[in-house]
């Protein structure tokens, strides 16, 4: 096969990596050693965590978040063009810079609607399993180099970006990989259950309009206390969605899915949590206020999940 997940897990590490050593070297960085090592203990993940046991990464893991959470993880300073440079440059490439931009999802779309099984003689192209997020780093790295040949620029100028940028969203970039696998955590646990018996025991789901509350609200709430709706959904819809609404008042299985993620969606809009999608933005954009992007969503938010919750209502 072509290309593997594991290859581009390599490129990410090598260049998490490469960045660990250029913060440990930067000599004006206030927390040049812990911020490295927060770096460098994140490129191992990539690197070599297939040959690591679960315990040993766990606790990498921790260490990273015990380095974040103390603080000891801040980016450095950067030289940028002023603004009238970076107006000038903007300029003169015109609408060529939104090339490297559209190259990214273009190729991510045709590697995901290549045929399943494509191959160039009897070498597969593509993993079927992970074609997407594959498609995803061939877009990245053709972008890499279509931008360093728009501009004039040498591809190594990307490890220099790729650093500016990370140091811009320091440890909140790890936040999304983090959440992710926390659903498989809770799932795996109990909470799902846990949850469900709680809100039996302490409130009379009998009713449709608490029980339609309870899931509506509660997939909200869940995503915005843990930022993702991948990780509310199955403790919701595990405690209530399906002992509830599909079991108890016969609602159909997709529309109470349906409706319970866009619900989470909603919560994702109003927290901070939501890193990939809330702060990191506000981060690239340079935005003074870190939470701007938030208050300008939560209208947005509140009104999609009230008509969430008489839809369902209607509905079942």
């Amino acid at each position: 096969m072509l290309f593997t997940i594991n290859q581009f897990y390599i490129i990410v590490g090598v260049l998490l990596a490469t960045i660990a050593i250029f913060t440990l070297l930067d000599k004006t960085h206030p927390k040049r050693l812990t911020s490295s090592i927060f770096w460098l203990i994140y490129a191992l993940i990539f690197l070599v965590g297939n040959y690591l046991s679960e315990a040993l990464v766990g606790i990498m893991v921790i260490a990273m978040a015990l380095l974040a959470g103390s603080g000891k993880v801040i980016g450095g300073k950067h030289q940028q063009p002023n603004l009238t440079q970076r107006q000038q440059d903007a300029k003169r490439f015109g609408n060529k810079l939104f090339i490297p931009a559209v190259t990214i999802p273009l190729v991510a779309v045709v590697a995901t609607l290549l045929p399943k099984g494509f191959s160039i003689g009897n070498l597969q192209i593509i993993d079927p399993k992970s074609a997407t997020i594959i498609g995803v780093g061939i877009g990245c790295i053709l972008a890499l180099f279509i931008g360093a040949a728009i501009t004039k620029s040498r591809p190594t100028q990307g490890i220099h970006e790729a650093r500016r940028l990370l140091d811009a969203l320091s440890w909140a970039i790890v936040l999304p990989q983090m959440l992710a696998m926390l659903g498989l955590v809770f799932s795996a646990s109990g909470v799902d259950k846990a949850v469900g018996a709680a809100l039996t025991n302490y409130i009379n789901l009998d009713y449709k309009l608490v029980a339609v509350l309870i899931y509506v609200l509660g997939m909200a709430l869940f995503t915005i206390i843990m930022g993702n709706a991948f990780v509310a959904f199955p403790i919701i819809m595990g405690g209530v969605g399906i002992p509830i609404l599909i079991s108890h008042f016969g609602a159909n299985p997709a529309m109470v899915a349906a409706i319970g993620m866009l619900s989470g969606y909603c919560g994702t809009l109003m927290t901070p949590m939501a890193a990939n999608f809330n702060i990191i933005p506000a981060a690239l954009l340079e935005l003074q206020d870190r939470n701007l992007v938030i208050k300008t969503q939560i209208p947005s938010g509140i009104g999609i999940l009230l008509a969430n919750l008489i839809l369902l209502y209607i509905l079942i």
